[in-house]
């Protein structure tokens, strides 16, 4: 049975930067008619009815509407959504000023924050405890006191603030009661974001994670999300150079051609390009974008085709761009008698801008996913993540023309139980 959408939906951004206030701006200049929703499936997709017509997915689906979104976040620094909107330099000036007076009435809770897991960052707005679960208690009295303030009958929480240093999972990790007996010792293997998503699951809050960092991909936490039944999904965004990534990768397989090497570069400047300067955060956003062909081009079933690629990622700050990130790939690939060919891209794009309708989407399927009562790992969100959560024994799939069939299939269950329950509640 899938219950339907009432009252206020609650969406909790931890990190109110860049794409988080670009997010909210968005919709509330979507509210107002002011802009499009471009790049949203939510909104602008279109399912098939039971009579074979096209419908916008935000008609077929019991989707909160946009006009019920409230919102609340956490960050390091105190500034509200207007402020921090003006620092991120994503949106104009004319843009903010038209939501400012919403923007404003947004300001962040102190944030669970550790400079040993985002070594180039500090910030005073920071809670302060003495174990970790004193500080993920605190986080899920935030919740309560969020939905409480904003008369929220559900919430859903993105995490959307900056990527942590990779720290590869722990025995405290391999279980719920491992993980709560390591609160207590303050283990360092748990992350802030890992007491994001385990404040969230406790609190029964559907989570995502927007970021390269793990954070509920591990198996306490995937215990936790079936013992409380509540959905999670990740990891890291798929907006630029990994999303096109995934749409040259498979053609290049369909056509079988040879790949001796990929190498991609790119340039941003807004606080990400900052973070990811550190080597240790680096190294989380390089595992996602490197693991992305692996699966795509598959060495072991074509050795004469994908055997022996080179794959290299290199991330560069660069401050003039800002959020207008820059990539370049360049593409050494195999045809016919083996004779050697190239392929250039340049994409120029917006970080933030593609990351926004991914945080709407998300947080609407979400929230939809648990009324349905799907719970634990939904993998068919794949389509918006670089290195997609699956569930163990589950193969990641990276190719976004199988994602985007397995996202539209659960759409249409969904569908297809919203019907159900609309006839079960006509026969009552």
């Amino acid at each position: 049975m899938l219950l339907p959408h009432a009252g206020r939906l609650l969406v909790l951004l931890p990190g109110l930067g860049a794409v988080a206030t670009t997010f909210v701006a968005g919709v509330e200049a979507i509210r107002r008619k002011l802009a499009y929703p471009f790049g949203s499936l939510s909104q602008i997709g279109e399912l098939e009815d039971e009579n074979g017509e096209q419908k916008r997915i935000c008609e077929a689906l019991p989707l909160a509407s946009l006009e019920d979104l409230v919102f609340a976040g956490w960050d390091i620094f105190p500034e509200d959504a207007y402020e921090a909107a003006c620092q991120a330099e994503v949106l104009s000036k004319e843009d903010l000023a038209r939501v400012e007076d919403f923007l404003r009435s947004i300001r962040p809770m102190p944030a669970v924050f550790d400079s040993r897991y985002v070594r180039r960052l500090e910030g005073p707005h920071v809670k302060q405890a003495p174990t970790k679960r004193h500080l993920a208690e605190a986080l899920i009295e935030d919740i309560e006191r969020a939905k409480a303030e904003t008369g929220a009958e559900r919430a859903v929480m993105v995490w959307c603030a900056s990527t942590e240093v990779y720290t590869p999972p722990g025995q405290c990790h391999m279980s719920l009661r491992a993980f709560e007996a390591a609160l207590e010792t303050n283990d360092p293997a748990i992350t802030p974001s890992q007491l994001y998503a385990y404040a969230a699951l406790k609190a029964g809050v559907p989570y995502a994670n927007g970021a390269p960092n793990i954070s509920a991909d591990v198996p306490a936490l995937e215990e936790l999300a079936e013992l409380n039944r509540v959905p999670i999904a990740g990891k890291d965004f798929k907006t630029g150079q990994t999303f096109l990534k995934t749409v040259i990768a498979p053609a290049l397989r369909y056509r079988l051609l040879g790949v001796r090497g990929w190498f991609s570069v790119n340039i941003l400047g807004n606080r990400d390009g900052w973070v990811l300067e550190d080597e240790g955060s680096f190294r989380s956003k390089e595992v996602t974008k490197t693991g992305v062909l692996e699966g795509l081009l598959p060495a072991e079933r074509y050795p004469e085709l994908y055997g022996g690629l080179y794959h290299k990622v290199r991330i560069h700050y660069y401050p003039p761009r800002g959020d207008a990130k820059e990539s370049w790939d360049t593409i050494d690939i195999v045809g016919w008698m083996g004779y050697p060919m190239h392929i250039k891209v340049n994409f120029q794009c917006r970080d933030s801008i593609l990351a926004a309708p991914i945080v709407l989407d998300l947080a609407l399927f979400l929230d939809l996913a648990h009324r349905a009562g799907w719970y634990g790992v939904q993998s068919w969100l794949s389509f918006y993540f670089k290195s997609p959560h699956v569930p163990p024994g589950e193969p990641v799939e990276h190719d976004i023309f199988v994602q985007y069939r397995r996202l539209h299939h659960a759409l249409r269950r969904l569908q297809q139980m919203a019907a159900s329950s609309v006839a079960r509640d006509h026969v009552r």
